[in-house]
Order: structure tokens, then C-alpha cells, then sequence
């Protein structure tokens, strides 16, 4: 078999596919045998009818058509192996000889993955958050841990936020009380905003003894819902102060500098790898704002199927369909699927753009990365490399294998090479990002950090 490669206009090739009468009588004989199980002939048990007498009985023709049928897609997806053609979408396939005797000779006009252009990537700059931790970073959180030994006083003056306010709680529709929101002898912060909004706004300045009486919306139903307010009592929050006799009694540091330097050094550990991930999403983003081109309908609609899967999978799971995280969320189907497409298409110029990069930076995949690779996927899916390798290999899964890992080098090279800056423009060294130690689960002083995504 041989197969010449033609460029075509809009994103697509033409490959010219010619097999010859002796590989064709392979698939032709398959397809004798097939049809032989399948048909019941006097004196021979099924599929052991000789081919000649098949032949008469059936036609050449018949069986002719059934080797074709079965043949093509094999012959196809070898052109593409042989020629390198990179196809992301079905073929629009064409005979153009053979179908009665002779040569098999076809035609396939498919689309193609694009080169895009991303000039200017060598001079890439990115913002992330800076990895250490200020005197303001550290003070906060010793008032978060003020805050867990903080008493609450009584005070004789109007509420105002942060404040504890006592109250009795009803909330009612056309003289229907709504459970969640009746409570007796109820502890609210004011501020907070944990119930409603509204009941902020009408604390703030109460005394004790007011009785407030207003209208709130509640989020998902149509109409509102009436709350009366029976202030109790107010007391304002004191917080402790920050002494070393405190600093013993709230950790297991003796000192308030022993303290604070075990939270600076705890902090800067979540945000160094914190700032590891944002180097790699804000590189990413920076590369894909180079792609000027329209991506592929094949490629995005593919990307699309591929995350609709994913979450229709982690909600199966879950025990929900794609209908309540929908109504979870109070988010439109249209705006859902616009969303996907804008997602799904910033993720297919990523896997372009990295694929340019390293083509233009000459990155190649050896055989001991992609040895490395194999051992490490066998160890993540608890099989013996040979034999996932072999997986591999029936499956025609190792060509992606080497793609991905050409791709992951190419990131690897854009992260050496962008210029990194927090958010005040004063650059970053690398080092820095690279935490000392690991957090010392042990050790009682909370850092309240956002934590880092996996």
C-alpha cells in the first residue's frame, strides 16, 4: 500500500490511497470467511464451505463489498501512520477504483491539526502573588487566632458590625412560618452576613430592646419573606492582647516572635506552592492571548464532549446529573454551554501553542523520556511497564504518549523563560518559589490560607 499526502484549502489534506490485488485478496479472503459462518451449506458445517463454492453461491461481488467495508478504515488509519497526517476529524472517503476487480484505489479528504503562530513568546511577562509573607500577611492571622480567644462584654450603645447581637428571630409569609428562618435566643454577628443581607443593614445601629420588622428576598424563590427582630442583647467582641503570656496560653510557642515567625514561615509554604501554580496558569494564559486564529469546530466540539464527560462523571458520582448542578448553580443552559465553548476553545490554543513552541525551540521526546514516562504511568495504574507499553501500542496510544510529553517540556521551557513579576512589578526570583520545607501538620498555630488547588 502507498499513500501521497495533497494540501488542500481550508485546513484539510487529500490523501491518494493505492492498495494493491495481492494485500486486497487478504481482506477478501477475510470477508469469504465471514460470510461463509454465516451461510448454511449442504454438506459443509458453517465456515467450512471451500472459497470457489462461497463464490458461486454468493458473488464475488457481494463478498467484494464486504471486504471493502471492512477494509478501508484499516487501510486508512495506516496512510495516516505512514504519511505523519495528523487528522481531527472523520474522513470524507471516496473510491475511486477497485470496487469491481482490480487495484483498490481511494481518495480521503480530511481535516487536519493547524500550526498557529505565537510570535512573541520568547518575551513573555507574567504577575503572580508574591511568595513571601508581609508584616500586614502575619498580623492578620495572629487576629484570626485572636479572635478564637476573643470575649464578648456587654455594651449599653447601638449595634455595629462585628458586634454579638442576641435577637429573636421570625421569619413568616402570609402568617407562614419559614423554619430556617425563626430562632429563639439566636447569636449573630453583625456583618456577617451569614442569614440575609437586610438583617445587617437593619442591625446596625439597633439598641437593645428594638423590634424591627422588614421585607428580604430569598435567593431561588419568587417572593419575599418578612422577618421581625427582637434585639436581646449587645455585646461588643474584645480581643486579647497580644503579650507572650498570651502567645503560650493560644500556642505552643513561648514568645509572640516565636509565634509570628512559625506563621510567616508556615504562610510562605502555602504561598510558594500557591505561586507555583499561578506561574503555570498565568504562562499559559499569556501564550494562549498569542493565538490570533479561530480554533478548529473538530477540535473544540471534541474538547467540549471530552469536559462534559468529566463533570457528567464527578456528578455521577456525586449522585447528581448535569440538570441540578445546573439549578445548583442558578446558571442557564446557554450561558453553561457558552462558557464550555470559551473554556474548551482557550484549551485547545494552549495544546496549539505549546506544540508551536516547541517546534520553534526544536524540543524532541527521546526514548529514555518516553521509557521514564512509561514507568511512571505503570506505577500510577499498578501495572508492569511491559505491559502497558504493549497496552499502548495495541491501542495506537503511544504516538499521544510522546505528544503529551513533548508538550509538557515545551511548558517546562516557557516557565524557565517568561519573566516573572508580583503584583507591584518587582521580579521574582525562581529560587524563591521553591518551598523549604513542608508544613508541620503538628503544630497548632492555624494559617487560614486559601488553600492550594491540587
Amino acid at each position: 500500500m502507498k499513500a501521497v499526502v495533497e494540501p488542500l484549502e481550508g485546513n484539510k489534506v487529500k490523501l491518494s490511497v493505492e492498495v494493491d490485488e495481492g494485500e486486497f485478496e487478504q481482506a477478501l479472503d477475510a470477508a469469504f470467511r465471514r460470510m461463509a459462518s454465516q451461510v448454511r451449506i449442504p454438506g459443509f458445517r458453517p465456515g467450512k464451505a471451500p472459497r470457489k463454492l462461497l463464490e458461486s453461491r454468493i458473488g464475488k461481488e457481494a463478498a467484494r463489498q464486504e471486504a471493502l467495508r471492512e477494509a478501508l478504515p484499516d487501510y486508512y488509519a495506516q496512510a495516516l501512520r505512514d504519511t505523519d497526517v495528523d487528522a481531527i476529524a472523520p474522513p470524507e472517503i471516496d473510491i475511486t477504483s477497485g470496487e469491481e476487480e482490480g487495484p483498490i484505489a481511494f481518495d480521503a479528504v480530511v481535516e487536519v491539526r493547524p500550526t498557529v503562530s505565537v510570535a512573541g513568546y520568547q518575551g513573555l511577562r507574567v504577575t503572580i502573588p508574591a511568595p513571601e509573607a508581609s508584616d500586614a500577611d502575619v498580623d492578620a492571622q495572629v487576629d484570626r487566632l485572636r479572635n478564637q480567644f476573643a470575649e464578648l462584654n456587654p455594651v449599653s450603645r447601638p449595634a455595629k458590625d462585628d458586634d454579638h447581637v442576641s435577637i429573636d428571630l421570625k421569619g413568616y409569609r402570609h402568617d407562614e412560618v419559614v423554619g430556617g428562618l425563626t430562632a429563639d435566643d439566636f447569636l449573630y454577628e453583625v456583618g456577617s452576613g451569614t442569614v440575609v443581607p437586610e438583617l445587617d443593614e437593619h442591625l446596625r445601629g439597633a439598641k437593645v430592646g428594638d423590634i424591627l420588622k422588614f421585607n428580604a428576598p430569598i435567593p431561588g424563590e419568587e417572593e419575599d419573606v418578612t422577618l421581625q427582630v427582637l434585639v436581646k442583647d449587645v455585646k461588643e467582641k474584645v480581643l486579647p492582647e497580644v503579650t507572650d503570656e498570651w502567645a503560650g496560653e493560644a500556642s505552643e510557642f513561648e514568645t509572640v516572635a516565636e509565634l509570628r515567625d512559625d506563621i510567616r514561615k508556615r504562610m510562605e509554604v502555602v504561598r510558594k506552592v500557591q505561586a507555583q501554580l499561578a506561574l503555570r496558569d498565568e504562562a499559559v494564559k499569556a501564550l494562549v492571548e498569542l493565538v490570533a486564529d479561530d480554533m478548529p469546530d473538530a477540535l473544540v466540539g471534541s474538547e467540549m464532549d471530552r469536559r462534559l464527560h468529566d463533570l457528567a462523571h464527578r456528578l455521577e458520582a456525586q449522585g447528581a446529573d448535569l440538570g441540578q448542578y445546573l439549578a445548583a448553580t442558578g446558571k442557564p443552559q446557554e450561558e453553561f454551554v457558552e462558557e464550555l465553548k470559551a473554556s474548551s476553545s482557550d484549551s485547545v490554543k494552549a495544546d496549539l501553542a505549546l506544540r508551536a513552541v516547541a517546534d520553534a525551540e526544536g524540543i524532541e521526546v527521546s526514548e529514555e523520556d518516553l521509557d521514564e514516562e512509561i514507568v511512571r504511568l505503570s506505577e500510577r495504574f499498578g501495572q508492569p511497564p511491559g505491559t502497558l507499553r504493549d497496552q499502548l501500542e495495541r491501542a495506537d496510544q503511544m504516538a499521544a504518549v510522546r505528544s503529551d510529553l513533548r508538550k509538557a517540556k515545551a511548558l517546562e521551557w516557557l516557565l524557565d523563560h517568561v519573566e516573572v513579576v508580583d503584583e507591584e512589578g518587582h521580579p521574582i526570583d525562581r529560587a524563591a518559589l521553591t518551598p523549604e520545607a513542608p508544613v508541620n501538620e503538628e503544630n497548632e498555630t492555624p494559617v487560614e490560607e486559601v488553600e492550594a488547588p491540587a
